[in-house]
């Protein structure tokens, strides 16, 4: 699916930015200002489609807790509006991953040749090996 439909998907009122403190280096700015932003979407509650919401939650991505709630952290921006808008950004990033739908696995089997090649190869591989042992005259 294309990008424009992702922003359609997102409600960004379903959306919670939490602002924190960044971590790291920043001097005394980094103390005073709270910048860095925490996202959280809750894909259960969320008005996605419902596929949308199983191939979301079956996503092994460590930003996806096991409530079904998304947390991104967002801090490289120095500004918490930069850094909210970067968050939003890998939001519809990770929805729009798993509204494209997966590609079909077709079961083939090798071809003829190719399984005398493997076993020619076996039988080279054990005649090399045959040569490792020791020498008896």
């Amino acid at each position: 699916m294309s990008a424009p439909y992702v922003v359609q998907l997102l409600n960004e009122t379903e959306v919670e930015l939490l602002p924190i403190r960044a971590q790291g280096a920043g001097g005394q700015n980094v103390n005073k200002v709270s910048c860095a932003v925490h996202l959280r979407f809750d894909v259960q509650a969320s008005s996605l489609p419902e596929e949308i919401k199983a191939r979301l939650l079956t996503r092994a991505d460590r930003r996806i807790s096991a409530d079904g709630v998304v947390v991104i952290k967002s801090q490289e921006h120095r500004s918490r509006e930069r850094n909210s808008a970067a968050a939003l950004e890998r939001l519809r990033e990770l929805i729009a991953e798993a509204a494209t739908l997966p590609r079909l696995r077709r079961a083939t089997r090798p071809s003829k040749a190719a399984r005398t090649r493997r076993l020619d190869a076996k039988v080279q591989r054990g005649q090399i090996k045959l040569l490792r042992g020791p020498v008896s005259e």
